[in-house]
């Protein structure tokens, strides 16, 4: 069984496959503090008895990828580990000024989405911040857009307005708010959808000018459940696309 993990600046997912089927997955808190024996208990934890025979990993959390790294050499030595980095062959091209700014997991999500559909692409994950992703129809990654996340946006707005505060991420019974709680449900939901949608389709004029309506937007993250219900452009929801891309990734380098 693959071990894929993807660690990212809210969350770590996890999830590990049995040949091309993801078998268990579990969704931790990220601490860039905790230390690879610490990693390593939660791991364990989770994992329980799973007979783990390879591990795949991502992070663009640089202390957090540097105990990882640490954990696998001194606990799985001898398993076959492959952390995308420099050097790992990923078969996707960075079509972008500088690809060492490209982040480890828009580069999986790029092989994931061109694996999954096969042609044109938007990836738009829901996380810290929301990325979309533009996918050629030859899989290669040629930029995208970064926005800040649901969960950023809520932060910041709580704290810059004294009479505003979090609320609970749920559909309100209206689109106008009748009190603050579902004014901002509403702002926040439904603002969220029309920014994906707006992006979303003018990404997809850029990508394909001819025929945009061809491009497939699909949405990962664990903020994704929120929007895409409410969103016009999403075509495909791909909660596991991550992991997807790691076991993939996998494959190519062992």
């Amino acid at each position: 069984m693959l071990l894929t993990i993807d660690i990212g600046n809210t969350n770590t997912v996890l999830g590990v496959f049995d040949g091309e089927r993801m078998v268990h997955s579990w969704r931790v808190k990220t601490d860039s503090r905790n230390t690879a024996d610490e990693l390593m208990l939660t791991f364990r934890g989770l994992l329980g008895d799973l007979p783990i025979t390879g591990i795949a990993g991502c992070s663009t959390v640089p202390a957090a990828l540097r105990e990882l790294r640490t954990m696998l050499a001194r606990y799985w030595g001898a398993m076959p580990t492959v952390l995308v980095e420099p050097g790992i062959k990923t078969g996707v091209a960075l079509l972008f000024d500088n690809p060492k700014e490209v982040g480890a997991d828009r580069i999986v999500n790029t092989l994931a989405a061109h694996h999954l559909v096969d042609g044109p692409a938007i990836v738009v994950d829901f996380g810290t911040s929301t990325n979309f992703d533009v996918v050629s129809g030859k899989g290669e990654f040629l930029g995208g857009a970064l926005a800040p996340g649901i969960e950023i946006s809520l932060d910041a707005l709580a704290a810059r307005a004294a009479q505003l505060r979090k609320v609970e991420l749920i559909k309100p019974r209206s689109p106008i708010g009748k009190n603050t709680v579902e004014a901002l449900q509403s702002g926040i939901l439904y603002g969220f959808a029309g920014q994906v949608d707006g992006l979303a389709r003018r990404l997809a004029r850029a990508l394909e000018p001819d025929d945009p309506a061809s491009v497939e937007v699909i949405a990962t993250g664990g903020l994704a459940p929120l929007v895409v219900e409410h969103s016009e452009t999403v075509t495909r929801h791909e909660p596991d696309l991550t992991l997807i891309g790691l076991r993939l990734i996998y494959e190519r380098n062992t």
